[in-house]
């Protein structure tokens, strides 16, 4: 069974509650996280096969309004390394050399770590989701710093066009004192 996930980002948190109940219960499918973000959003991403996900999403959209959605997705193949970046929970050993995307929201920051992951041979660091961050999102990795041009010019490529991207940066060889300010 292919496993897949969708997310919704929602204008406002009842817009979000709403949207969660209907896609639960549209279709066999795990929610991951249904939360309230900055400034004042919505997000809710669930997992299970690819229709059932692409069944949940359209149904929370319908529910919600596509007036209230902010940015959505659908990815049938996540790579593995974006749960855990998700959460934080990365162990980095090294940072190399440094690659970050900026994005104005949540999905388009997952979208761009899983094509940037998938691109090239890096590491992610963090996906770093609209806490604290007026509503933005952000993504780091690491990697020798052919491998980070690369997959930052990939991720940023992957959302350009939607209009979400903020800016993008590759620092090959990030002072030390930095890593303690960003991890």
């Amino acid at each position: 069974m292919k496993r897949a996930i969708g997310l919704l980002e929602l204008k406002n948190i009842t817009r979000g509650l709403l949207a969660a109940d209907a896609m639960l219960k549209a279709a066999n499918v795990e929610i991951l996280m249904a939360q309230a973000m900055c400034p004042g959003k919505y997000v809710v991403m669930v997992a299970g096969d690819v229709g059932a996900v692409q069944s949940a999403v359209k149904s929370g959209t319908a529910v919600s309004g596509a007036e209230n959605v902010v940015d959505e997705f659908i990815l049938p193949n996540l790579h593995d390394s974006i749960f855990p970046a998700l959460s934080g929970c990365t162990e980095v050993k090294e940072v190399r050399s440094l690659g970050v995307i900026e994005s104005y929201s949540v999905a388009s920051a997952i979208i761009a770590a899983d094509t940037a992951v998938k691109a090239s041979n890096v590491e992610l660091i963090e996906v770093r989701l609209a806490r604290g961050m007026g509503g933005k999102a952000m993504v780091t990795l690491t990697g020798d710093v052919g491998a980070v041009t690369a997959a930052v010019k990939a991720g940023s490529n992957a959302i350009h066009d939607s209009g979400f991207l903020v800016d993008q940066l590759v620092l090959p060889a990030p002072h030390s004192a930095l890593h303690k300010v960003l991890f």
